[in-house]
């Protein structure tokens, strides 16, 4: 496994990953995919370190893959629910953190409502002198760094499955299309992407656009795209977003976290925005489509589209999910042993 070119002690943003870092995590996470097709999936790898994750928010994919891979690389693993815990007497998140520590957790895998949880964690463990490491699961609207890897996974697997690097999609068009102002899954694959070359298109209405944007956007009426830099383009309209690209990530309507009305509805969301086998007509001939999940299914992609194996990626994200989460739980606690 390449470790020799990494020295992260902590996961909590890919805004300052290198591309050493990239290729890294890539070609561990194809190391252990080929383990994964094997009979026996499992490996010695983190035999006697404990994974805890701490998940102050509900999640299916990510707590159930990073279980599953902290397990495959013989981990033990001790799995926290907020509201069955300590924290419903008032008990405080950093408190629940030194709890963990003192059971002789050596990585914490955090996920959190609030942006910024995984980091003040991270801080504190660092604060103690402590060799523990802290892995950002999904913080508010800040990042999901994981999330953004898989996905950076299984597009450059798709396109080379036995050398899997960042390079791959130098010049590709990949346009990210929903709720932007909430997802920190968009965030973190801004980053990836950027830092790939590849030419990223951010379509959705105005009200779902992020605020970070806002300076760069053109108060004229008539404007309905702007380029802040050579390699982000943002649209208020889909054509233009999906033309000639060759991904496109949909992204769920996360209607928990919008505080104002800032749809008219959601059917007409998905005429406008929703991703359907004929509006994929005006991409590349083999797009692809991926989705984080969970799906509103009817919403941001059609129903028919979501399952269609020619052009759907998202079931490859699940699987891809285990392979990487596999690779940044090894990455961080290799030197621990």
């Amino acid at each position: 496994m390449p470790t020799t070119t990494w020295n992260r002690h902590h996961i909590l943003s890919l805004a300052d990953f290198t591309t050493t870092e990239y290729d890294t995590v890539l070609q561990t996470a194809a190391s252990f995919q080929e383990v994964l097709s094997r009979r026996t999936k499992k490996v010695p790898t983190l035999q006697g370190q404990v994974v805890a994750n701490l998940f102050f928010e509900p999640s299916t994919r990510t707590r159930s893959s990073f279980e599953i891979a902290a397990k495959r690389l013989s981990a033990d693993t001790l799995n926290f629910a907020a509201a069955s815990s300590s924290m419903t007497k008032g008990e405080t998140i950093l408190d629940t953190a030194k709890t963990y520590l003192a059971m002789g957790t050596d990585i914490m895998v955090v996920r959190h409502r609030e942006a910024g949880v995984p980091n003040a964690i991270a801080a504190e463990m660092d604060r103690l002198g402590v060799r523990v490491s802290v892995l950002n699961a999904g913080d508010g609207q800040h990042e999901h760094p994981s999330q953004a890897l898989l996905d950076l996974f299984t597009i450059c697997t798709l396109i080379d499955p036995d050398h899997p690097r960042l390079n791959l999609l130098k010049g590709k068009k990949i346009a990210i299309v929903g709720d932007i102002l909430h997802s920190r899954v968009a965030r973190s694959n801004i980053w990836s992407l950027i830092a790939s070359g590849a030419q990223v298109h951010l379509a959705a209405p105005p009200t779902l656009l992020p605020k970070l944007f806002a300076e760069y956007i053109s108060e004229e009426i008539e404007v309905t795209s702007y380029s802040p830099t050579p390699q982000l383009f943002l649209h208020w309209q889909l054509e233009p977003a999906l033309q000639n690209a060759d991904f496109v990530m949909t992204l769920r309507l996360q209607k928990e976290r919008m505080t104002a009305h800032l749809l008219p509805s959601l059917r007409e969301y998905h005429q406008l925005f929703g991703i359907t086998r004929t509006k994929l007509q005006l991409c590349k001939p083999n797009v692809k489509v991926l989705h984080p999940g969970p799906v509103n299914r009817g919403v941001e992609i059609s129903s028919e589209l979501m399952d269609d194996p020619e052009f759907s990626l998202i079931q490859s994200q699940v699987a891809s999910g285990v392979a990487v989460r596999m690779a940044l739980l090894y990455l961080l606690g290799s030197g621990k042993a």
